[in-house]
């Protein structure tokens, strides 16, 4: 990740995929840009479907970077308002010394939302992975810094123990799993329970319950965003603390239904399966409120990456502006 400044010098061509909350004439156009398309962050599809952007006045144009680099990339070059990503992008970018670095205002998850997938039904234990290779992600991300430091918890030394690839790009994990690639990936959903289905793989464990609570995906935009936008920023954070709320209050095969549209090639009967997985590992925060332990342990994580030092840890006030989010709660 010490190279992401290249990506930052670099333009990057990035096309909509979805766009939600009707196109009203009025509304305020947000590019959001996240960092992959699953159900993970069904809060934010939820306040697509059930209009609660269209509430507070807001048009959004949904698009998949990719990845958490890209997704920086977009927001500090200016294509995107607005970035759903791992808040370890945003520590990146402020330890290169970047004057208008992007501040985090809402958190959506507080868990790993992957699950670890082997090629056989066996009875999981981390000793398993000794002698073999897991596909992790890109290194510096979330999903492969997370992986390392629950192996390491469980006694089992990454790159030493056992090989961690971290080669193959994000959204190309699952192809070079089914692929003949590793022993073992981490999957987010839909297509962890999709790889299971069509028998080229098994769910083992959920790395969310291995890990515990970490701010795992929060939104941030540049400080020049937020400091022109302030209403803008405010509404959207009070979208995603309704949606937070609804999800609370209904059914997993409510939100499934709720989701559905942009997941068009998953069952409803599947979306809900993944619903009670993620509510059942207590994946979503229950506001979009940070707090400042959960980012000293995401810090923590990183550290033990060796992708940061104590000396490079963030002051968390610089880092995440809670006021957004404190009163969006309080509606």
């Amino acid at each position: 990740m010490k190279k992401l400044i290249l990506f930052l010098l670099t333009p990057l061509l990035l096309l909509p995929l979805l766009c939600g909350c009707g196109a009203d004439s009025g509304n305020t156009v947000v590019r959001l840009n996240e960092v992959t398309h699953s159900v993970f962050y069904a809060p934010q599809y939820v306040a697509m479907s059930q209009g609660f952007f269209a509430e507070e006045g807001l048009t959004v144009e949904l698009t998949n970077g990719g990845g958490a680099d890209k997704v920086m990339t977009a927001v500090v070059s200016g294509q995107s308002d607005i970035g759903l990503a791992g808040p370890e992008s945003c520590i990146y970018v402020y330890n290169q010394g970047k004057e208008d670095y992007p501040v985090i205002f809402a958190q959506l998850t507080k868990r790993d939302g992957s699950f670890l997938v082997g090629r056989t039904d066996e009875a999981f234990a981390w000793e398993n992975l000794r002698g073999k290779t897991v596909i992790g992600g890109r290194k510096g991300g979330m999903p492969e810094m997370t992986l390392e430091y629950v192996m390491a918890q469980n006694g089992v030394i990454p790159h030493v123990d056992a090989v961690v690839d971290t080669t193959v790009q994000f959204n190309m994990m699952a192809g070079a799993f089914t692929g003949g690639m590793g022993d073992y990936v981490t999957l987010f959903e839909p297509t962890a329970t999709e790889v299971e289905l069509a028998g080229k793989g098994y769910i083992l464990c959920s790395m969310g319950e291995e890990s515990g609570e970490i701010p795992y995906t929060a939104y941030f935009a540049s400080q020049s965003y937020m400091a022109e936008n302030p209403d803008v920023i405010q509404g959207f954070t009070n979208a995603i603390a309704k949606a937070q709320r609804w999800i609370r209050e209904h059914s997993d095969r409510e939100v499934a239904e709720a989701v559905a549209d942009q997941f068009p090639d998953t069952s409803i009967d599947l979306l809900e399966k993944v619903m009670a997985r993620h509510r059942e590992c207590d994946a979503w925060n229950a506001t979009p409120v940070m707090e400042q332990q959960a980012l000293e342990r995401l810090e923590t994580v990183m550290e033990h990456a060796g992708e940061l030092t104590r000396q490079q840890w963030v002051d968390f006030d610089r880092l995440v502006d809670n006021s957004f989010a404190e009163k969006a709660a309080q509606n």
